[in-house]
């Protein structure tokens, strides 16, 4: 028997099996298409069905208690909210404590 397979058979094999591969990921592409294009018209029809009224805003709600530990306004010094957040965290991490058992009264950039 003659095992080997000629340029031009090659040739063909190869184009077949491109074709293949081209085709199913065309065919995906159309199915995620159309399934893409459902969920939109689904999450439309929703929204047109909700109610178009706004609910009415709610009475301003009295202070919140504070957290048990929390004392007092905190003093930030040319440091963001966020970077004032991590540090108090930090430290309350390191120190082993609840963050609302620790007082913190500024915080202040060093340079």
């Amino acid at each position: 028997m003659d095992s080997y397979i000629g340029i031009l058979d090659a040739g063909i094999v190869a184009l077949l099996g491109y074709a293949v591969v081209f085709f199913g990921l065309i065919l995906l592409m159309c199915v995620i298409t159309v399934m893409g294009k459902a969920f939109q018209a689904k999450d439309a029809k929703a929204a047109a069905a909700a109610p178009a009224v706004a609910p009415a805003p709610a009475a301003p709600a009295a202070e919140a208690p504070k957290a048990p530990g929390a004392a007092g306004q905190l003093k930030l010094h040319d440091v963001e909210p966020k970077t004032a957040a991590m540090i108090m965290a930090i430290v309350a991490d390191k120190m082993g404590k609840p963050l609302n058992e620790l007082r913190f009264i500024s915080i202040k950039e060093v340079k």
